[in-house]
């Protein structure tokens, strides 16, 4: 059976509905925004909602689309870091409740963790603690957590470490793992372009950008034009286009995918979803335009819900609707 190995920064995200947005200006939060913080904040914010409701699940982009394909029926494993606390323990849990194998190493500084605060209009507001995320280095990584594994997903957050990525990259193609990179963020792709550029003619096998994301590699405005080019720094390329779905090119041939009906209540986790149906059709060896089509019904059910947790009777209908594809 296929088995797919993620890597990312492993955070803890814990979502709170709020009754109104006085919270917000409590803690100076601009509403929709989302922010960087360091420990003192995160844990200020920690103490003063202590008796407001929340919901924790083990978080990250490349977690979110590991979650996602072990739903799917998908043998998974993630590597990253977390501290020696309350929500490292709860990260490591609730991967492997999931029958996710957490390659986890534990540092001394805090869990990383993202609080989102949802207002009464479902616009959340996101406050990110990065922690002992950010301390996973090319040091920690082992030839033997690659064992045993096909596919190799990377959160494009981690390019800002260029010898951690180097070394995973390195590692999975000596264990010949076929690599996906989600390259995350605009920013984070201009800020690290030339090295990116490299990086992905020499080991990624899949890229995946949305529209701004495809613009900061190629320079191009026009979706279609940015695929092009980034059909030449890999095998698939795909670039996603919101509510006008996506487009996917190998060998020179494009595919133009759709998307489902939905009710999008929050976009959070489209993209990282969009890759777990992706990668699990890919499993399945099915051709790309079904892949893509599994991809469209993911992302299409995740945007419904708040976070990106979606319930077994979810899951259920999603894979009814995989079926009538």
């Amino acid at each position: 059976m296929t088995k797919i190995l993620g890597i990312g920064n492993a955070l803890v995200d814990i979502i709170i509905k709020l009754d109104s947005d006085k919270i917000l200006d409590d803690f100076s939060l601009p509403k929709g925004s989302m922010q960087l913080i360091n420990k003192e904040k995160i844990k200020f914010m920690l103490e003063h909602t202590a008796d407001y409701k929340k919901h924790k699940s083990s978080g990250g982009s490349a977690a979110n689309t590991i979650h996602g394909l072990s739903k799917l029926g998908v043998k998974t494993g993630y590597i990253g870091k977390i501290g020696d606390d309350e929500l490292g323990t709860f990260f490591t849990n609730d991967m492997s409740k999931l029958n996710i194998e957490p390659v986890v190493y534990k540092s001394q500084t805090a869990t990383g963790t993202c609080m989102s605060f949802v207002s009464p209009d479902s616009e959340r507001t996101l406050c990110t603690y990065l922690g002992a995320a950010i301390e996973l280095n090319a040091e920690d990584l082992v030839e033997s957590a690659f064992n045993g594994y096909d596919y190799f997903h990377i959160e494009g957050y981690l390019v800002q470490n260029h010898e951690l990525i180097e070394r995973a990259l390195y590692l999975a193609k000596k264990n010949n793992l076929y690599v996906s990179l989600d390259l995350a963020s605009y920013n984070v792709v201009e800020e690290n372009l030339e090295f990116l550029k490299s990086l992905t003619k020499k080991y990624v096998d899949i890229i995946f950008a949305n529209e701004e994301e495809a613009k900061a590699f190629t320079g191009e405005e026009q979706a279609e034009k940015a695929l092009d080019i980034i059909s030449e720094y890999c095998d698939i390329a795909v670039v996603k286009i919101g509510r006008f779905g996506s487009l996917i090119k190998k060998d020179n041939k494009t595919y133009k995918i759709g998307v489902i009906d939905s009710q999008c209540i929050d976009t959070t986790g489209a993209g990282d979803l969009y890759a777990s149906g992706f990668l699990y059709g890919l499993t399945k060896n099915y051709d790309l335009e079904k892949s893509g089509k599994i991809g469209a019904i993911t992302a299409g059910n995740v945007i419904e819900i708040i976070g990106t947790k979606m319930s077994d009777d979810k899951w259920t209908a999603i894979k009814n609707q995989i079926e009538q594809i």
